[in-house]
């Protein structure tokens, strides 16, 4: 077999074809999506489950769909349709909605599945390529949805828009139906409690270190710097690399003093400890609320390099001070 040089040009154009795939699953969407959407929601508000089933490629996109419909809140599992005829359908309630996956929509496994599900009352979704016709598998379905696919992207015999296309898809009635039911960054983030994905849904709170009324100090704004200095050294333990100014009467926060403004200070006054703190504070720094999640804290980061981040209450009031390092010790930045 001669073996043929690498292409990019061919790769990116077999990208582009399965683009052009999923697009046009998303031009065919019609009331039948919507009614698909309906079937799942319908299911898991009566503690159902989306029984998803698919033979070969097939199946292994199934799983995928399965896997994304729990991780959003919806019980979901994976089925092999041959094995279901071997007493896998035990499985399968009165209360669940099944999704099946065939491009020609005449897997003899699938069909004959679908068909006894449908008998027994189970609604069943099915996703299929379509065509002029109605395929065995869309006559036995509540619901038929198609994507349409022609030609596999690179000329290959081995399912590659279809399968995308498939996926796409089975992406879309997961989210829409999440999104009918409510579920939120809260809800998933219970559901992701190890990770990354885990971790950027934690409240920031749950990660901050430094903690008003524990071992973060909160510097009345009228000081001069040395005085400012001489508080927060009270402080035990540990210190954050960031002083936070509040005004005494509100106890609101005015600003922000950093070590690095204490070297720019001592480098550039002849008499830096009696300077008033804030005469050079930044005032008015970014902050995040008490409410937010990692994620927002990692978002300011990225787009600011701010490596202290005051967190205030609903009244202005700092709760903690983000360190980058409480990011770094969760592995979502590097040093």
């Amino acid at each position: 077999m001669t073996e043929q040089p690498v292409d990019i040009q061919f790769a990116r154009n077999l990208l582009e074809e399965e683009g052009r795939a999923v697009a046009n699953v998303a031009s065919l969407l019609d009331e039948r999506f919507i009614k698909a959407v309906e079937l799942i929601t319908g299911c898991a508000r009566d503690d159902g489950t989306v029984l998803v089933s698919g033979l070969g490629k097939s199946g292994l996109i199934g799983a995928k769909i399965s896997a994304t419909l729990a991780s959003l809140g919806i019980p979901s599992h994976a089925v092999h349709p041959t094995e279901a005829s071997h007493g896998d359908l035990g499985k399968f309630r009165k209360k669940d909605v099944v999704i099946a996956l065939s491009k020609s929509g005449e897997t003899e496994e699938l069909v004959n599945l679908a068909a006894i599900l449908q008998q027994d009352g189970l609604p069943v979704i099915s996703i299929t390529g379509g065509g002029d016709e109605p395929s065995s598998l869309e006559r036995v379905s509540s619901v038929a949805l198609t994507i349409g696919v022609g030609p596999e992207a690179g000329d290959m015999p081995a399912p590659t828009s279809s399968t995308t296309a498939t996926l796409a898809l089975g992406d879309a009635l997961a989210i829409a139906a999440a999104r009918r039911i409510s579920f939120t960054d809260e809800d998933f983030a219970k559901r992701h409690p190890g990770g990354s994905l885990g971790s950027m849904l934690r409240p920031v709170m749950d990660v901050v270190r430094f903690k008003s009324g524990q071992n973060l100090p909160l510097i009345d704004d009228h000081l001069s710097v040395a005085d400012a200095l001489d508080q927060a050294e009270k402080t035990e333990g540990r210190r954050p690399g960031a002083m936070l100014l509040v005004d005494k009467a509100t106890g609101k926060l005015t600003g922000i003093f950093t070590d690095g403004d204490l070297r720019r200070l001592v480098l550039g006054s002849e008499s830096p400890m009696a300077t008033p703190i804030a005469d050079v504070m930044t005032r008015g720094p970014r902050t995040l609320p008490s409410t937010a999640i990692v994620r927002d804290a990692l978002a300011l980061f990225r787009e600011r390099r701010q490596d202290e981040i005051p967190v205030v209450d609903a009244e202005g009031k700092p709760a903690g001070m983000l360190d980058v390092q409480d990011l770094i010790a969760l592995k979502l930045v590097s040093d």
